[in-house]
């Protein structure tokens, strides 16, 4: 097969789509390639949280009723104390991965992106995509092929600023939910995420720095009452386990190769921001392949993920620390629009001097816990 595309995306799951819908929208011809079959699963917590589904918005993609499972906000829970608010910015979605990425592909074809399935790459050259049954020619190379991606490997784009990992394992339960809120519990050593996806199944992901700890069983003796809940309930999918990344790249492109999603760096998981980001990234990202000046995509990355890669830092060192977890959940509980303030920063709506008023509150309140 010889081809060639204005754009040839390395990566077909929700980051390599929605960066060749944003491509198609600024007038690219856009070629997606992904060694794997669709649709392509991850072990994820399956929550888009609101500004995940505003960004779906400025590409037009929307959520239909129909699937998936509204979310309100989200609930901390801890032996002793819970504390929950409402998301500042809308309501978010639970939704399976795999149903999220079949409405992704459909968006794709409706719109003129090309699709190669169990087509891997095997090389880059230039502007030159090599695949197995052939070679593409394209004017620009996106990477979107994950956290080991080999297109950083092969651009020279490996650089590291900062690298660390942590497990996690997930599974879905066959069970209605009891909450329309997500549920994050914490426990020595480890969280577990509650996400509703349906009307009669949830998705758990438990996290952990250590492999050992992200085993459920020994997970759920630490939290009594979603033990309780689960009991005797039908595990409704495979179990499967991940490595989740906080990555932080030197540079996300070189000359007319560039990356996106996972591929270009990581936040840990427990912040919810992984798709909200890519998804942000592949629109800066086409805006800079149609001016031509990559330079303001890597810029406007390192921008983006700034504020996610401190609050991840936060919330890690918080599930490493009991006392200082306690008395944080703690003092949320007694004063819950302290939490609420929390999401609307995590959301990106509050002002410099918000931020700094909630933390000199926050502290005030800690000390006096």
């Amino acid at each position: 097969m010889k081809a060639q595309v204005d754009v040839f995306v390395v990566g077909g799951g929700p980051a390599g789509l929605v960066a060749g819908i944003a491509a198609r929208a600024q007038g690219f011809t856009v070629m997606v390639a992904d060694g794997s079959g669709y649709p392509i699963d991850k072990p994820c917590g399956e929550g888009l949280l609101p500004e995940t589904r505003a960004v779906l918005g400025e590409l037009n993609i929307q959520m239909p009723r129909a699937i998936g499972q509204t979310l309100r906000g989200i609930r901390l829970v801890q032996t002793g104390h819970q504390v929950c608010a409402e998301f500042p910015g809308g309501q978010g979605i639970g939704i399976r991965r795999t149903i999220l990425h079949e409405l992704l592909v459909t968006e794709a074809e409706e719109r003129g992106v090309q699709l190669l399935w169990r087509s891997p790459v095997t090389g880059i050259d230039g502007n030159s995509v090599r695949l197995g049954h052939g070679s593409v020619a394209a004017d620009w190379i996106v990477g979107a092929d994950g956290s080991g991606s080999r297109v950083r490997k092969w651009s020279g784009l490996e650089a590291t600023r900062s690298h660390h990992q942590r497990f996690a394992t997930r599974r879905h339960y066959r069970v209605k939910p009891w909450t329309d809120y997500m549920e994050i519990y914490w426990g020595e050593c480890v969280q577990g995420y509650v996400t509703p996806v349906s009307r009669n199944e949830i998705c758990i992901v438990v996290m952990a720095d250590e492999a050992q700890n992200a085993n459920f069983e020994r997970a759920l003796e630490k939290w009594p009452d979603l033990k309780t809940r689960l009991a005797d309930r039908e595990i409704s999918s495979r179990e499967r386990g991940a490595i989740n990344s906080m990555r932080s790249l030197e540079n996300v492109c070189r000359g007319r190769i560039a990356l996106v999603g996972d591929a270009s760096g990581s936040v840990d998981a427990i912040t919810g921001e992984g798709l909200r980001l890519a998804f942000s990234q592949a629109i800066l990202l086409a805006e800079g392949m149609r001016s031509g000046d990559l330079g303001e995509y890597q810029q406007a990355h390192r921008r983006l993920t700034k504020r996610p890669t401190r609050l991840g830092k936060l919330l890690v060192l918080l599930g490493r620390h009991a006392t200082i977890r306690q008395r944080a959940i703690k003092t949320m509980a007694a004063r819950p629009e302290i939490f609420q303030e929390f999401l609307a920063i995590h959301g990106g709506y509050s002002s410099a001097s918000r931020i700094l008023g909630m933390g000199a509150r926050m502290g005030w309140e800690f000390l006096s816990a």
